[in-house]
């Protein structure tokens, strides 16, 4: 505890590792210095590096496949949102100040015990669930050892060869760009698991800092299988998998703070070979465009070299996909499982669960992403709106309660697509913070349909309500907005208006037919309606004269 509290008493600028400080034994736990020529930094911007060599050699084919066939599996970590870590009291929260959100048990310090948190099980549950996995009622944590300076204890706990869900399966449906179609790919496991420290590199590559916030927090790691065949295929995986943990609500799934983290396996093999080839490890990908360009490249790279007859060059490792140079390079050698020295957590029980915890928490479930598609195929929506509006769980809430508000599907999904979706990435708002509702959508489709008015007088309420909130009826009346449709009011609006001004009828009558517009002049200052009255003044004409 000594240690602790000397830890914690550190000075606020070197919690915030404004400057590389000397060090001594005590501080191992909130520093590390580590060699140059072992970041990721030198590695890259050092011409002569026999790396940086070897990877511009083999530029991307054009048609890598044509032999060969990819295999790709991902390893995806979920950060789950609970309040608190997984084996301890500690915050669980994104952004704090380096090293405000660790205790005893975070860092490892002797004599420190876990306890785990309830809300684990019963999100790693919902997810397993989601997935169309078999839940084991009888499960356990076990240790994995290995040496890294953000892994204070120096072991993480997780789950090996027990773990909480397994042989599940996803649904999900390639975009249309991409030519579309369907795809399932399965799920080998869902495990358990405490997140690391987070390593914090300095500018020129000298040395790193820990920050151990992040040790302890609650990830579920989903296994896939291999049954990926492309780098789009495995991205809507990826996004997938993303959908799913945000409709149930157990993370944000947010990819820039590392919410969500994909280490992507990629190996080649020649078509219609039933054994795998060699399997590379892929980090460091912080969106799905990115997954989708890295692994074309790995693919490209190892084909290459089998096709140079360099097979013994691919060998089983961890690479970092650099955004920049848009490419790979190595980062380690993998570990084999044996490395790991899994064996089982001596400080925490098993985790045994009922059959009625479990279906009490899948009635629980909300309608997934793969479910309200197939309902939007239904409804009669083309595959394009049916992919834009499950993408987001708020978009499609939205839609949803517009169309139960008695909108027209196809209207409301186009009105959601377009204007609504336009205005929110031009003000780079989410549809939760604007304040137009489903029921004034609703309304003002309704309008439209029914003449009250026409669309584009529609565009400019929709802006209105979205800004500024209110109700379609009380903006119609406000602004004098109704166009009127039947023919009997129009022609009383119109005898009206010839009566009012006799002089010019009689004018019009003698063959001054330019006084047409000052006719339709005075109709449009009367109601908002031009087009309409305009069309039937001329109506009433006759080779030219007012009758």
């Amino acid at each position: 505890m000594a240690s602790s509290s000397l830890f914690l008493r550190l000075p606020k600028s070197t919690l915030l590792f404004l400057s590389p400080l000397p060090l001594s034994t005590k501080h191992i736990t909130s520093f590390c210095t580590k060699p140059k020529t072992q970041t990721l930094s030198s590695l890259s911007t050092n011409p002569s590096s026999p790396l940086r060599t070897k990877t511009q050699s083999h530029a991307p084919l054009e048609n890598p496949t044509l032999d060969y066939e990819p295999v790709i599996g991902i390893e995806t970590h979920v950060q789950l949102s609970t309040k608190t870590k997984a084996f301890c009291g500690c915050p669980s929260s994104y952004g704090s100040q380096p090293n405000t959100s660790i205790c005893p048990i975070c860092m490892g310090l002797p004599g420190s015990l876990p306890v785990l948190n309830s809300k684990v099980i019963e999100f790693a549950v919902k997810l397993g669930l989601a997935l169309n996995c078999e839940i084991s009622l009888r499960s356990k944590f076990d240790r994995k050892q290995y040496f890294y300076p953000d892994l204070p204890k120096g072991y993480q706990i997780s789950q090996f060869d027990v773990p909480i869900a397994r042989n599940g399966f996803t649904d999900l449906d390639l975009p249309c760009e991409f030519g579309g179609g369907h795809r399932r790919f399965g799920i080998t496991r869902v495990h358990m698991e405490e997140d690391a420290g987070k390593l914090i590199h300095s500018s020129n590559g000298d040395f790193s800092q820990v920050d151990l916030n992040r040790a302890g927090v609650p990830l579920l790691e989903i296994v896939s299988e291999p049954d990926m065949r492309s780098g789009i295929e495995a991205a809507e995986y990826a996004a997938e998998i993303q959908r799913v943990v945000r409709y149930l609500g157990v993370s944000n799934g947010n990819m820039q703070e590392g919410s969500l983290r994909c280490d992507v396996n990629v190996s080649v093999r020649r078509k219609g070979q039933s054994v795998f080839g060699t399997k590379v490890e892929i980090k460091n990908m912080n969106s799905f465009s990115a997954m989708h360009r890295a692994i074309d490249f790995e693919i490209s790279r190892q084909v290459s070299l089998l096709k140079e007859g360099k097979s013994d060059e691919v060998i089983q490792e961890t690479r970092l996909w650099e955004e920049g140079a848009q490419r790979t390079v190595t980062m380690r050698k993998k570990e084999g499982l044996a490395d790991y020295r899994y064996f089982p957590e001596p400080d925490l029980p098993e985790v045994i669960l009922t059959e009625e915890y479990v279906n009490s928490l899948g009635s629980g479930l909300p309608e997934l992403p793969e479910m309200k598609r197939r309902r939007y195929e239904k409804m009669g929506l083309s595959m394009q709106d049916v992919l834009f509006l499950a993408d987001d769980f708020n978009v499609a809430d939205f839609f949803d309660a517009a169309v139960g508000h008695g909108a027209d599907v196809k209207l409301a999904a186009n009105w959601v697509m377009s204007d609504i979706a336009a205005y929110l990435k031009n003000e780079k708002l989410s549809i939760t913070e604007i304040k137009l509702t489903p029921m004034e959508l609703a309304e003002l489709i309704a309008s439209i349909k029914n003449g009250t008015i026409n669309g584009k007088i529609g565009k400019e309420i929709l802006f209105e309500l979205i800004a500024n909130g209110g109700t379609v009826g009380a903006m119609i009346e406000e602004k004098d907005l109704v166009q009127i449709m039947d023919p009997n009011v129009i022609e009383a609006m119109i005898d009206k208006a010839l009566a009012e001004n006799p002089k010019q009828l009689e004018q019009y009558r003698g063959g001054k037919t330019k006084l047409q517009g000052f006719f339709a002049g005075q109709l449009m200052r009367k109601r908002d309606s031009k087009g309409v009255l305009h069309r039937l003044m001329r109506k009433r004409s006759s080779n030219g004269v007012l009758q």
